[in-house]
């Protein structure tokens, strides 16, 4: 009786043999686990109304495709190329979507209109607790919206120009850093003005606000990253040290 190691390797020379729909069908059953991986951990970040059925079916077309380009020949397990694939697959299809609700527009718009009347009335930038307390609802929703719509706009980015990819692999040393040498992690989470911070997220341009994302929400290396935007790994590093150094002086 063969393991399942093994019924898999067959499965895979069978599928480069042939290439039916019964072997990739078998195949992509066994790998479904990728799927609810990265739906699981997606659909965490993004609106309720967004449905976790329709983010499974972006991944589902991300492993089919990834079924369909891998080269087994290559020095590359397919569990890692097929992450790629499909978490790629689901930001693009995101990307194309306007999947904000009209009530979460509705209510980002009277947050934002309130911030600019307290802000002329307090002279300073109001916390999200004044801003809940000045539209009677929870400052829970008010930090819920700032994340949709912060997400919304680094999901309905343009495609990213294709290059080469190399090894280069760096760790998270490259850090904003204030009086209590927080790290980027401590600053995201501990931020007592979640809209400060989401604002200066905002101000940066588009390959730093995806990155961003990608790094710190999702928690994709600069390797993987590059991967899912077709970047070199030293492009998308540098793009990092772009974005924390702008981070730093607009939060210090």
């Amino acid at each position: 009786m063969i393991d399942q190691k093994e019924a898999i390797d067959q499965l895979w020379i069978k599928w480069k043999a042939s290439r039916d729909s019964d072997t990739a069908n078998r195949l992509v059953e066994y790998y479904l686990y990728l799927i609810d991986y990265h739906v699981q951990r997606i659909s965490a970040h993004l609106p309720q109304n967004v449905l976790r059925d329709d983010i499974r079916s972006l991944g589902f077309v991300g492993l089919f495709d990834a079924l369909q380009k891998f080269e087994p020949e290559r020095d590359l397990k397919f569990d890692t190329y097929a992450s790629f694939r499909i978490r790629g697959t689901i930001i693009d299809g995101l990307r194309k979507e306007d999947w904000l609700s009209r009530l979460t527009r509705e209510r980002a718009k009277k947050i934002d209109q309130a911030t600019s009347m307290l802000t002329q009335q307090l002279q300073r930038q109001p916390t999200a607790s004044e801003i809940a307390k000045h539209l009677n609802i929870t400052t829970q929703e008010v930090e819920t919206s700032y994340k949709d719509v912060l997400f919304a706009n680094l999901l309905s980015m343009e495609e990213k120009t294709s290059d080469d990819s190399d090894d280069y692999k760096e760790g998270i040393g490259h850090s904003i850093i204030d009086n209590q040498q927080l790290s980027p992690e401590d600053l995201m989470v501990k931020q007592e003005n979640y809209q400060e911070l989401a604002n200066s997220i905002h101000n940066l341009n588009k390959n730093e606000q995806l990155v961003i994302s990608l790094f710190y929400h999702e928690e994709l290396s600069f390797t993987e990253i590059g991967q899912v935007l077709s970047l070199t790994t030293s492009r998308i590093s540098q793009i990092h040290k772009q974005a924390i150094f702008k981070l730093r002086h607009a939060l210090s």
